[in-house]
């Protein structure tokens, strides 16, 4: 689905990413995970156009992502960041439906989608004529999720989309994420920092340091076949969070 070739990116005398060749499958939940400035998120930028890079390539479906489509290829592409990004003079409603009204959809498929998306999300239906501030951050999360993937994309990017929640709705969400994800069977790209995050969502974890790859694999990989000693080094500064992966048999 997504293949990135020799990508680098460099920010002033920082280099954000070095020479970074990675596969993405399609179908599958990829996290890119590692601690603060090691390049995760800059690298889910590139894959959607925000950001060009220095050197490399990104391709998108066999197709490279490239200045003269990247608005064609963004389309195809959902993005949910942190804070959820929502305009905060728009409705929930507004938020969501906006891309929609602007390619011009009819009423009737504005309509249908949004159902859809509602069931989907199990977010209320009486919350759609709140504003963001109205919405607690779980709610917010929700919308920006139903914004991102209004349009149908075949691929779901997210940056940190639980990392400014408190911890019971977190969890509450991430079961939900979860579930939406196993339903929809889409491409799913989701950057954090918490290893049991990682161990809970990803079929494939891919760490990162300083802007290059030190391991790919599962969670059980990292943890008993680690590639670097950062690896464990990394694990073990969060052995708390891996306590709370659901579902976990190591």
């Amino acid at each position: 689905m997504i293949e990135l070739n020799n990508i680098s990116k460099t920010f002033g005398m920082s280099q954000a990413l070095k020479s970074v060749t990675l596969t993405l499958q399609a179908g599958k939940t990829t996290v890119l995970i590692g601690p603060s400035g090691c390049g995760k998120s800059t690298l889910l930028r590139l894959i959607i156009g925000l950001l060009e890079p220095d050197n490399g390539s990104v391709i998108f479906s066999g197709t490279p992502v490239v200045q003269k489509n990247v608005f064609s290829m963004r389309r195809k592409m959902g993005y949910v960041i942190q804070e959820g990004g929502l305009f905060p003079h728009l409705t929930a409603r507004q938020n969501i439906i906006l891309m929609a009204r602007y390619l011009k959809w009819s009423v009737h498929s504005i309509k249908k989608r949004l159902d859809e998306l509602l069931e989907l999300t199990q977010f209320p239906r009486d919350g759609l004529e709140r504003f963001p501030v109205q919405l607690s951050g779980g709610q917010q999360q929700r919308v920006s999720l139903m914004r991102a993937l209004m349009l149908d994309p075949d691929v779901l990017l997210l940056d940190e989309p639980l990392g400014a929640l408190d911890p019971m709705i977190r969890a509450d969400l991430q079961t939900d994420l979860k579930g939406i994800f196993q339903r929809l069977k889409k491409t799913v790209v989701l950057v954090t920092h918490d290893i049991g995050e990682a161990g809970f969502f990803g079929d494939e974890i891919i760490l990162f340091r300083e802007g290059e790859i030190i391991q790919q694999g599962i969670l059980e990989d990292l943890i008993l076949s680690p590639a670097d000693p950062f690896v464990t080094q990394f694990i073990n500064a969060q052995r708390s969070s891996l306590e709370t992966v659901k579902g976990d048999s190591i």
